[in-house]
């Protein structure tokens, strides 16, 4: 494989671990918030260590976004790793329906908690990607946190799944959405909130970001 693309393939194997191994922690764990946010995280852990230093350890279109508006990766770059981290998410769907079924992939689908509505489920999905995204461009572009990088970042994703699985089924990635939302159900739902919020999110995110570290707000896109 040319070094062209192996960034592109190691989003896909990255993003294929976070959500074939977190959506096993849901299944092996039905309810346990706990259980379930520690497995998240340690999947996303397992997949920055395997392949992070390869594309950069995305698997998150949020992140992605978030990486583009801040001139650390290309257009081009950003859409081909869009489409590697929708198409890791999908065979990791698929991975879990062959080794249990599709209604077991539908269980791994991101939902609105019970008596929470679509517009709560937007602001929370929006606030902790901001949060998830400020960690990540913090940790990764300074050196004083060096090899704990990684683990901030996935302690981070922890946290978000304790806080927000009861509300909003904590997802701040669309391509961990994608993917059991089409595989396990082939219907799109509540799909849209879990594309947009976390895109929503890493903008802001991007914001918050550019304002504390510099004061201002600057713009460094690479469109090429």
């Amino acid at each position: 494989m040319s070094n062209q693309f192996r960034p592109y393939f190691a989003e896909v194997l990255g993003t294929a671990i976070l959500v074939f191994v977190g959506g096993l922690a849901i299944l092996s764990s039905p309810g346990n918030v706990v259980a379930i946010g520690l497995g998240f995280g340690f999947a996303l852990l397992i997949a920055l260590y395997a392949v992070g230093e390869i594309s950069g350890g995305h698997f998150n279109p949020a992140v992605t976004l978030a990486a583009f508006l801040d001139g650390r990766i290309g257009l081009t770059d950003a859409i081909s790793y869009w489409v590697a981290q929708v198409a890791g998410g999908s065979l990791a769907a698929l991975g879990i329906w062959l080794a249990a079924s599709r209604d077991a992939v539908a269980e791994t689908a991101n939902a609105p908690g019970s008596g929470v509505g679509d517009g709560s489920v937007f602001m929370i999905e929006v606030i902790l990607t901001a949060v998830f995204v400020m960690v990540i461009l913090k940790v990764t572009k300074s050196t004083e946190f060096g090899r704990s990088a990684y683990a901030a970042i996935s302690l981070a994703l922890v946290g978000i799944h304790l806080a927000a699985i009861p509300i909003s089924g904590a997802s701040v990635n669309p391509a961990r959405s994608f993917g059991p939302a089409i595989v396990g159900s082939g219907s799109a739902g509540d799909l849209w909130i879990y594309i947009v919020a976390p895109l929503v999110g890493a903008i802001i995110g991007w914001v918050l970001y550019q304002v504390t570290t510099s004061g201002t707000v600057k713009m460094s896109m690479d469109t090429e």
